[in-house]
């Protein structure tokens, strides 16, 4: 159409939109999805903050939070005492009256609101509960939650503030709101000024195996030394300032346990006082090497820079002589890190040390020192894997990001699964005692080692530099690492199970417990396949099916660096993600990160066609050989077999014209009729019919209905006669006008014959049931076992459980 006014043009573009947007959104006629409408009604508006491109606008800012810090660790009591000096910069262009602060200690409290809303059983809690026989009433209760909640009874927890002053000494107003405190400012802080504080507190550190908390102490009771030995993991331990943001203002949720943390950079002077006999790992680097190490450690220290394998600054045999015995002495570790959002540390006279230096990137990028710090229990499966491991990490992580920042990058063993900080992270396995003194470990633990040290140090990457919020987002540090670190593993060994592949989610989103990955983390049913595992997996087929390695890693490279020590939303990564790639992936982010949806695409039939060519001599011969083709009428076949004659045969004598000639004989009057039809052709379409009939190519039209309600590409792999096979990638657009079922035509040579059809062979898509995938169907194979093994499995069975039911009786009977 053509328009003589511009300005008509322009108010009817205008009205469309309008009228569009309103229909997308509130459909009233016909049952039509658009599955590939934009996400602008979803996503936020584009500021001056970040920009419709995903980058941070040419007015972002976020503020800045400084610590000095001076820490004690009473390692008998088990308990920290310290105080901090604290400089807040308000780089926002808003006037805060007060300041949030994280109590994250206050979580244990037996009056939080964690403790308060933990509900017995079911889904989202860390085991089921037993249920009496009407499976209404719970009638047992399991000894972990037990003891979780004897230990949260008989101590303390909890913070212990004992002074908020200005730094010169006035008292600052403050209220305590469950795991926050609001400081109340003398005068309201402006932009781009700064305030100091001062905050001392205490606290009684938790065991972790009672609380399953992300820190703590672990116990060693057998230990030669008396009293035995502790293993301090120290992470959420000091008063943080909440993060304020420009999308959110201060981000003061509750912590409740599930969601993490979104913190502000700043940079740290810790001062850490522990007893002199144990070594301390931290965030930051250490500034006071000669006070706290020997000079055998120092120079072992500078062998490691440059060592091709790790070298130990604490052997394990000083490390075992260490910890039979004990001191009152102290010394204090100084450290300094510079551009980090949070600070942990850890510290045990059971550590052994090793160390190795990582250089990436040339000789004019700054040395990492790699380090793992372990007690004997970590046994020949850290000293060989643990700072290897580290340093896999960042040479992949780095090929997807940037280089990595910091000095150190550490793995400490302790007695958390696996948890992050900036430096540092904290992971569980160990090895097995056998009956001989001696240490083994099975293949599990050395895969779950392997695996969880490049997922903990892949943390440092994302969030710890890319900030994400952890707190409203989980998917945006677990779900981007667990694709990265699935990334990293397979070039590690392809051969460990890494859970990231989209045949590991199926199950899950075939099941009733899914929520969208954009639910925020404390309401999510299944935190582990929701933000780790689908999420991974949904990036996986963006990488390898959608948008092809080189796009994808162009963008998530540009998508790291963009937000390198800055505050990303869900948006800014959807929106770099299209806009670097220059792929429109909207549809692709509402449907796996908006949706329960899941991809089942069922290809329905196939139907093979050729072409009508309207020449008589061609098509009356194809319609012959096809009714030929069609199976004998049974009637036929048993009045044959019975040897009845047909009276034709008996009555030779009358006959005529069509008792020689069939319906498919040609005559002049159809040939006549065919040049005709030719005479009326132009000359091209004349042309292009001879072409086609000449080639005589193979038409077939398949089927397909998404049963799922995610689209996505279809992969079409054809198998034929001659046992070659075509593998057609067809867009997931083809599903843009009719979501629900599509046709397509596939065109293939004349000695091409369609044997077998596969949809999505190497199940790429994460499809929920491949068994509807094929054409013909296939017979579903499963498996019978003999009664006599099954028999043997039932018994096994029952004897681990009398096993589990004597244990527990006799654990009920010393409480």
């Amino acid at each position: 159409m053509f328009f003589k006014s511009t300005r008509l043009l322009s108010l009817s573009l205008l009205l469309l939109a309008a009228t569009s947007a309103h229909s997308a959104i509130n459909q009233t006629k016909g049952n039509f999805e658009d599955k590939f409408r934009q996400l602008d009604e979803v996503l936020p508006t584009p500021n001056v903050y970040r920009n419709a491109a995903g980058e941070p606008g040419h007015m972002y800012w976020q503020q800045k939070v400084d610590y000095v810090i001076d820490v004690k660790l009473d390692e008998e009591k088990r308990r920290l005492e310290a105080s901090q000096a604290i400089t807040y910069t308000n780089n926002s262009p808003d006037t805060l009256k007060y300041l949030w602060v994280q109590l994250d200690q206050n979580k244990f409290k037996n009056d939080s609101m964690s403790a308060l809303t933990t509900t017995f059983g079911g889904i989202g809690n860390r085991g089921p509960s037993t249920q009496s026989a009407s499976g209404d009433t719970p009638a047992k209760i399991s000894l972990a939650a037990l003891r979780r909640q004897h230990f949260v009874e008989d101590t303390e927890l909890g913070y212990e503030i004992t002074r908020v002053q200005t730094s010169k000494g006035t008292d600052l107003e403050y209220v305590i709101v469950g795991t926050l405190m609001r400081i109340d400012l003398p005068t309201p802080l402006k932009p781009k000024a700064s305030t100091s504080f001062e905050i001392d507190f205490a606290f009684n550190i938790v065991e972790e195996d009672a609380v399953s908390a992300r820190a703590g102490y672990e116990h060693f009771p057998d230990d030669e030394r008396d009293g035995g030995n502790d293993i301090f993991l120290l992470a959420q331990w000091f008063p943080r300032l909440a993060a304020y943001t420009d999308y959110e203002a201060w981000t003061n949720k509750e912590f409740i346990g599930r969601g993490e943390f979104t913190l502000e950079f700043g940079d740290y002077e810790v001062n850490i006082t522990v007893p002199a006999d144990h070594i301390v790992s931290s965030t930051g680097v250490l500034t006071n090497p000669k006070d706290v190490l020997t000079k055998k450690q120092r120079n072992r220290l500078k062998k490691a820079e440059t060592a091709e394998r790790p070298v130990f600054i604490v052997t394990e045999e000083e490390a075992i002589e260490n910890e039979k015995k004990g001191t009152t002495k102290t010394k204090t570790w100084q450290f300094s890190a510079e551009n980090v959002r949070d600070f942990a540390w850890a510290s045990s006279r059971k550590f052994m040390w090793d160390a190795r230096g990582y250089q990436q990137g040339g000789d004019e990028m700054p040395l990492v020192m790699a380090m793992s710090f372990y007690p004997k229990e970590g046994g020949d499966l850290w000293k060989k894997y643990s700072t290897e491991s580290v340093i896999h990490t960042m040479e992949v992580y780095s090929r997807f990001s940037f280089d990595y920042p910091y000095p150190t990058a550490q793995s400490v063993n302790g007695p958390v699964g696996g948890m992050e900080y900036p430096m540092i992270t904290f992971n569980g396995p160990r090895t097995e005692l056998r009956d001989d003194g001696s240490r083994t470990y099975s293949l599990a633990e050395k895969r779950f080692l392997i695996g969880v040290v490049i997922h903990e140090i892949g943390h440092i990457y994302f969030p710890m530099i890319v900030n994400s919020d952890e707190r409203q987002w989980t998917w945006m540090d677990e779900g981007l690492n667990s694709f990265l670190d699935g990334v990293a593993g397979r070039e590690w060994d392809p051969m460990i199970p890494w859970g990231v592949e989209p045949r590991d989610i199926t199950d899950y989103m075939a099941s009733s417990t899914q929520v969208p990955i954009m639910t925020q983390s404390d309401s999510v049913l299944r935190l582990g396949p929701n933000a780790y595992t689908k999420p991974a997996a949904a990036l996986n087929i963006l990488r390898e099916t959608i948008l092809g390695r080189e796009l994808f890693d162009f963008a998530f490279r540009e998508y790291a660096l963009r937000w390198k020590y800055k505050r990303p939303t869900p948006a800014d990564f959807f929106r770099t993600m299209e806009e670097a790639s220059g792929v429109d992936l909207d549809w692709f982010w509402r449907g796996w990160f908006y949706s329960t949806d899941h991809v089942d695409i069922s290809l329905d039939r196939v139907y093979k066609l050729r072409l009508d060519t309207e020449d008589p001599d061609i098509d009356f011969a194809r319609e012959r050989q096809a009714e030929l083709d069609k199976p004998l009428s049974l009637t036929d076949e048993r009045n044959k077999a019975e040897g009845i004659t047909l009276w034709v045969d008996k009555n030779k004598d009358i006959k005529d014209f069509y008792d020689d000639n069939d319906i498919f004989t040609v005559t002049n009057k159809e040939r006549n009729s065919y040049q005709s039809y030719l005479k009326d052709l132009k000359p091209w379409e004349r042309t292009a019919l001879e072409r086609a009939v000449k080639e005589d190519k193979n038409y077939y039209v398949m089927d397909f209905s998404n049963l799922g309600g995610l689209v996505m590409p279809i992969i079409v792999e054809m198998h034929f006669e001659d046992d070659s096979t075509e593998l057609v990638r067809i867009p997931a657009e083809i599903w843009r006008r009719t979501p629900n079922k599509v046709s397509k035509l596939f065109v293939t040579d004349k000695n091409k014959v369609l044997k077998s059809v596969v949809v999505d062979p190497r199940w790429e898509t994460a499809d929920v049931d491949v068994d509807n995938n094929h054409y013909p169907r296939k017979i579903i194979e499963s498996r019978i076992e003999s009664y006599k093994r099954s028999a043997s499995k039932a018994k096994v069975r029952r004897d681990i459980m009398h096993d589990i039911k004597t244990e527990l009786k006799t654990e009920e009977d010393k409480d």
